[in-house]
């Protein structure tokens, strides 16, 4: 058997997001989700992780710079373009992380399992930079976990652009730190489809995760997913782009067929304590 972290984002973003998240932690299915902090439901999301919950999962930081108000925030493309020419405030990326670190610790009472970013900008230009000097400086004895959004080229044109905006340099961080981290990132797709086609892929993903990994070592890949119960009537369905991928990918995870599909191609459920630096 080979092992893979399946991680779901966007926990405290709605509720619908929330519950199903949840429930596929309780249902075995993923092995870590990561939290927007700086989302109003915070506060009420963090409540409803359970010690039975924090047991089955690793809980990460989903760090954020675009998504919910705060000194820096932007519009990706906006943001990827003053990254690349060194045009972010500093001081603010900074305490930034650090806030939202703190709305973190605060709530749940201990340090992430593990960070990654919305939209994949913690491995931007000065936001990875800063992202690993606060760790080093705040977790010098438990330091968290990083996912890696460095998808196979396999993943297609989406993939590459997403590797290309920093994955090589924070692995080199990562390791020259001796910081954990995963090497690969698959769930990698346009949201579109229905959940037969989401199924496929993840038969996909699951196949791609074997060959990544050596048999019987640690985890080198995590498999991120986007999932969600149904909405009730209200903004949050209006507002979320995604929903309808999110329905697909919850159904599809929650579907009593995944542990013989994860059984037929070796795959089994990891957590980021296996990781390697």
């Amino acid at each position: 058997m080979t092992s893979l972290i399946i991680s779901a984002d966007d926990y405290a973003q709605s509720a619908a997001i929330d519950r199903g998240i949840r429930s596929l932690v309780e249902k075995s299915r993923i092995s870590a989700f990561s939290c927007l902090v700086l989302s109003p439901r915070w506060p009420e999301a963090a409540r409803n992780v359970t010690a039975d919950i924090r047991g089955k999962a690793d809980i990460g930081l989903h760090l954020d710079f675009t998504q919910y108000p705060q000194v820096t925030r932007t519009r990706l493309p906006l943001l990827i373009l003053k990254s690349l020419v060194r045009g972010l405030p500093r001081r603010a990326i900074r305490a930034s992380i650090i806030t939202q670190l703190n709305h973190f610790e605060d709530a749940l009472g201990t340090a992430p399992d593990y960070i990654d970013g919305h939209q994949h900008v913690h491995q931007l230009p000065q936001i990875r930079d800063e992202l690993v000097d606060v760790m080093l400086q705040r977790y010098p004895h438990r330091m968290p976990w990083l996912r890696i959004a460095n998808p196979p080229v396999s993943e297609g044109f989406k993939g590459l652009i997403i590797g290309a905006l920093g994955s090589s340099a924070l692995a080199r961080s990562a390791r020259r730190h001796g910081i954990r981290h995963t090497r690969y990132l698959l769930g990698v797709y346009g949201f579109d489809g229905n959940a037969s086609a989401y199924g496929e892929r993840l038969a996909g993903w699951l196949s791609k995760s074997h060959t990544l990994t050596s048999q019987g070592s640690a985890p080198s890949c995590a498999l991120m997913c986007h999932p969600a119960v149904e909405y009730e009537p209200s903004t949050d369905q209006l507002l979320d782009p995604i929903h309808a991928a999110r329905l697909n990918e919850y159904r599809i995870l929650s579907n009593e067929a995944l542990p013989g599909l994860m059984a037929k191609y070796q795959v089994q459920l990891a957590r980021g304590n296996a990781l390697k630096p």
